[in-house]
């Protein structure tokens, strides 16, 4: 995600004409937000994938995560801190057995890399339960909404073929990246609300359950940007992932069986899971 500036002015040079004074101004935006953001994470998110909490009693709960550097962690200060870890403990206190992390997500992925993330597990493993967070690099890359959301489609009816049940944490608000200047940072807005509702619906008529980021943590990335996003102000910090594995968590509990009330922002599948 980390080409986000002069990807979304692309994307958005046609409707900025009209409404922003057109697609200069908004590559002259971009141009500065790449210079403030640049990559001082590099590419690669720490490698979390191992049994966490081992000193719980009963059977190992399989955890699977795909998607994009959120997905992967990328920012996070410590492979604990990264969203697979803190989801894994989160589980694990939920349901007091230990959790076994296996992280498919790739950095920079767009919805489309979820088939080759499931391609590229063993045959035969299986996961207890499957989380997926992606979408901001479909915006970045001028994906079509319908194509994203058809690509989210055929990757949670795989892993339901399969047996496991499906949360999807939707699409971040844009708007949050204060590097991103204004209108770049309002238009960006706009179209990942657009696609975190298309995600919603594709993931609960699939049978997954759907749990609005923007919703659920997007308001502490607003009002303490300082503490909840990493070095580039651009990937969540490491208090930034415990804010986003603390919001998955209520949905994930219920996808894997145990009695939990859904805060809002989380929506269950249309067909029960």
């Amino acid at each position: 995600m980390a080409r986000l500036p002069v990807a979304l002015a692309a994307t958005l040079g046609t409707t900025a004409l009209a409404v922003a004074g057109g697609v200069a101004l908004l590559r002259r935006q971009a141009a500065h937000a790449r210079r403030r953001i640049g990559k001082p994470l590099g590419e690669d998110a720490f490698d979390a994938d191992r049994v966490w909490r081992r000193r719980h009693e009963g059977a190992v709960i399989e955890l699977l995560v795909l998607g994009d550097s959120i997905a992967a962690g990328l920012g996070a200060d410590r492979r604990k801190d990264t969203l697979g870890a803190r989801l894994a403990k989160g589980i694990a206190a939920g349901m007091r057995r230990p959790v076994r992390l296996r992280t498919a997500a790739v950095v920079g992925s767009e919805t489309s890399a979820l088939g080759p993330q499931l391609d590229a597990l063993p045959s035969a493993y299986r996961a207890d339960v499957a989380v997926i967070v992606v979408g901001g690099n479909d915006i970045t890359h001028r994906v079509p909404v319908s194509a994203s959301a058809a690509g989210l489609r055929a990757a949670i009816v795989r892993l339901r073929g399969l047996g496991m049940p499906v949360v999807v944490g939707t699409c971040p608000d844009l708007g949050a990246l204060r590097p991103v200047p204004q209108p770049l940072r309002s238009l960006g807005s706009r179209m990942s609300r657009q696609l975190a509702r298309a995600q919603t619906q594709a993931a609960v008529a699939e049978g997954a359950w759907a749990v609005s980021l923007r919703h659920a943590v997007g308001p502490f990335f607003v009002s303490n940007p300082d503490e909840m996003f990493s070095l580039d102000r651009f990937h969540p910090s490491s208090a930034g992932y415990r804010r986003t594995a603390e919001a998955l968590l209520p949905s994930v509990l219920a996808a894997l069986g145990a009695d939990v009330r859904l805060p809002a922002g989380h929506t269950p599948p249309a067909s029960g899971g």
